[in-house]
């Protein structure tokens, strides 16, 4: 533990906290009797402070974008990929409790595991010193300079955005479908839906079938993240 709040440069008050945002359900299903707890709610609560700390960063940060800007890059830097390299930074996934199916599993390793869990950990220092102790956190391994680049490439490729916010929930299916094309052949404008689960969330065109996609993924991640 000692070792990983170094990492995190914050000194728990109640490592219990802490302890319990490294429980992974598979973990605390093998750990009933003893009272241990997954660490789901953390990570939904983490959700939500990371959701904050990113909004308001972005907000005094780019005074000028408007606001389907903000909320395409604010889902690109908490993106499950963002949060996995967070995670591979602390070295998180040493320290994580898991199951013997998740540990002989490759678990320790998974992308969504580490992800959600650094979301719980996110939580747990916010429960344990304040909304200010869980910025400054987040602002240390989240909203560097360094980072904002990368998500300023990758915010470009809207569809790989998408699908990633998109499978953080189990049992999600996205599809793309050409709704439509106008103009002469030379000089051809397309129009693009994107479905989550059959529903339509996002529209878009372009001078190319895959811009088109781009735009209607773009489309889907402002809606998807309002």
């Amino acid at each position: 533990m000692e070792g990983l709040e170094k990492k995190l440069n914050y000194t728990f008050r109640d490592r219990a906290l802490l302890s319990e945002a490294l429980n992974h359900s598979s973990y605390a299903n093998e750990h009933r009797g003893a009272g241990a707890a997954s660490n789901e709610r953390l990570e939904f609560l983490g959700d939500s402070v990371l959701g904050f700390v990113t909004a308001e960063f972005l907000f005094l940060q780019h005074p000028d974008l408007p606001e389907g800007d903000l909320t395409r890059i604010r889902a690109a830097l908490v993106c499950e990929q963002s949060l996995y390299e967070v995670a591979q930074k602390l070295e998180l996934g040493k320290y994580l409790k898991l199951g013997k199916g998740e540990e002989t599993g490759g678990g320790r390793s998974r992308p969504s595991i580490l992800a959600d869990a650094t979301e719980a950990v996110f939580a747990a220092v916010y429960l344990d010193g304040g909304i200010q102790q869980a910025s400054a956190l987040i602002h240390r391994v989240l909203l560097d300079a360094e980072r904002e680049e990368a998500v300023e490439e990758r915010r470009k490729d809207y569809k790989t955005a998408l699908q990633e916010l998109v499978q953080r929930r189990a049992n999600q299916e996205l599809t793309y479908r050409m709704a439509g094309e106008q103009g002469p052949d030379h000089n051809k404008t397309f129009a693009a839906e994107v479905l989550l689960n059959g529903q339509l969330v996002g529209s878009g065109t372009g001078h190319s079938k895959k811009e088109a996609e781009q735009a209607a993924a773009a489309s889907a991640l402002a809606k998807l993240a309002e």
